[in-house]
């Protein structure tokens, strides 16, 4: 069983226990990914954890400033932050392939997948 990070405990404790417990890896994966961060604030600690703008979004629709410690951040903050990075990663990849490189050349002729070589007629 994992615990909540020591250095927010209170907040994070409060929004952990309201998660199911079948939450509660994915609640602390993302605690430690925006607490490990080598920075301190808020904005860049979240441009790691939520795709694109997703961070700067969140933090906008939360009215956290992005030079903002996690510390500030309250339990209802918290739960909105997991579910933010919650819906992010279980959003579909392009090419459907979970590493996120996208499509691959087809070795046979060289192309990514459903191109084709221009005919030689001449």
């Amino acid at each position: 069983m994992s615990r909540p990070t020591p250095a927010l405990d209170g907040a994070v404790a409060e929004a952990r226990a309201q998660l199911p417990e079948d939450a509660h890896g994915d609640f602390d994966r993302l605690v430690h990914g925006v607490l490990a961060g080598r920075q301190p604030a808020l904005g860049a600690a979240l441009r790691s954890q939520l795709p694109g703008t997703g961070g700067v979004r969140w933090l906008h629709a939360e009215g956290v400033s992005p030079t903002a410690r996690p510390s500030v951040l309250t339990a209802a903050q918290w739960l909105s932050l997991y579910e933010t990075w919650h819906a992010t990663q279980r959003a579909p990849r392009a090419g459907g392939r979970s590493e996120g490189h996208g499509p691959r050349a087809d070795s046979r002729h060289g192309h990514a997948p459903g191109a084709q070589a221009a005919p030689r007629w001449f």
